[in-house]
């Protein structure tokens, strides 16, 4: 095999276990590998693995043996779901539907060769190669915090043990504390995710701590779903939140992890819990394959394929494709996408022309849900919306209990569609 400059270059030790490791993967057929287990690469997993009847060999490489959904998350930290209910395991991706499940981290890329190599030395071959590798954080986003602050000042955008340590957080709070939110600029993943956040960080103090305060620095002059957040956070946690926009200094943000201080355009603020969520980019193995432009991964609209390397296909939120949100809803949506093209490519089966679709729910409070969503098609250019609806202020609570139930009936249908 031989190495370029698109390749990983690391230390000799893992070069060298590069080339003298075994080369995984079923003689005879197609190899798929599969990078990221999330809402993007379980589904084009499964998807892949169910519609060829094993015709081809399909590898999902993914580090933990448990994944938890960022949707859904925040309803865990507001107290209205165990985190039991948002983890899920991979098992049936691999006696079900015979998916090769390596737990382990993909540290290399040769697209030449075309080879993914992992952290414990092997080397994996594929025909075609699907990156969901999610999110990671832009260095320096937010002056002060980096990921060795994440212990102190968590992001809980990728959601598990970080999930949990900023709950812990809230409920260990002193009575009338305050919680800050460092918001992310545009684009990031789940538009309305932070204000989701705001909700049930106000729901569970509002149980827990009804004095507390909370605060938004926010650098974006609008955001998802505003109106309808606005008009909650009025009616249920009056006078508890708290936003400062960039007219007065929302994206002039520092923080010190270590005096748990958030510096808002000159003006210290001691806070008791800081949720930094900063900017982000595609996960790092985009940057070592050497298919990103500027901090996402652009790719054709019909078949997800890099504009770079057409024997690689990109998923969900580490994608630049046009109009669609980064949500777990846009990944699945890709994945099908994707797994059809690769079917295509690979076996001649039958490609039809590629349709997208996005739902985003957020909880408000109990029984308040809203929705924003919309249909899409691929052009030459861009994934293009072509329609689209949001939930209307002033609806009666009926409909907005219906909306969270209608949520929670979509939560069930797409773990099952991912996992299985």
């Amino acid at each position: 095999m031989t190495l370029n400059r698109r390749a990983f270059i690391g230390t000799g030790a893992a070069a060298a276990a590069m080339l003298s490791a075994p080369m995984l993967g079923a003689q005879g057929k197609p190899r798929v590998v599969v990078v990221g287990g999330g809402a993007g690469g379980a589904t084009a997993a499964r998807y892949l693995a169910k519609d060829s009847d094993g015709a081809i060999d399909v590898t999902l490489v993914e580090p933990t043996r448990a994944y938890y959904t960022c949707f859904f998350s925040n309803l865990y930290i507001g107290g209205v779901r165990e985190l039991s209910s948002i983890g899920h395991s991979y098992g049936t991706l691999a006696s079900d539907y015979g998916v090769n499940v390596v737990h382990d981290w993909a540290v290399g890329i040769d697209r030449d060769a075309r080879t993914v190599t992992l952290a414990g030395g092997a080397v994996l071959p594929y025909d075609r190669l699907i990156l969901s590798p999610g999110i990671d954080f832009v260095d320096d986003a937010v002056p002060g915090w980096s990921v060795a602050a994440q212990n102190k000042m968590p992001h809980a955008y990728k959601a598990g043990s970080q999930s949990e340590l900023l709950k812990a957080q809230i409920e260990a709070m002193p009575e009338g504390g305050l919680y800050a939110m460092v918001a992310p600029p545009n684009p990031f993943r789940c538009p309305p995710g932070p204000y989701e956040r705001i909700s049930m960080v106000a729901h569970l103090l509002k149980e827990i701590n009804p004095s507390a305060k909370i605060l938004i620095a926010d650098p974006k002059e609008k955001f998802s779903k505003q109106a309808l957040f606005e008009e909650g956070w009025q009616k249920h946690y009056s006078g508890m939140i708290e936003r400062i926009g960039p007219d007065f200094g929302g994206g002039n943000v520092s923080v010190n992890p270590d005096e748990m201080t958030l510096d808002i355009d000159g003006v210290v603020e001691k806070v008791d819990v800081c949720n930094v969520i900063p900017a982000q980019k595609a996960g790092r193995i985009c940057d070592m394959a050497g298919i990103t432009e500027g901090n996402w991964a652009p790719v054709v609209p019909a078949t997800m394929q890099s504009r770079m390397d057409e024997n690689i296909h990109v998923l969900g939120d580490a994608t630049s494709q046009g109009d669609m949100p980064k949500s777990g809803y846009s990944a699945n949506s890709q994945a099908k996408v994707a797994a059809m093209a690769v079917r295509g490519a690979l076996l001649g089966s039958k490609v039809f022309p590629a349709k997208f679709s996005n739902t985003c729910w957020s909880l408000i409070d109990t029984d308040d849900g809203v929705k924003v969503g919309a249909s899409y098609e691929a052009t030459e250019e861009k994934i293009s919306k072509v329609d689209g609806f949001i939930s209307q202020t002033g609806e009666d609570a009926a409909l907005r209990k219906a909306t969270y139930e209608e949520s929670l009936g979509w939560y069930a249908g797409i773990t099952e569609d991912m996992f299985g």
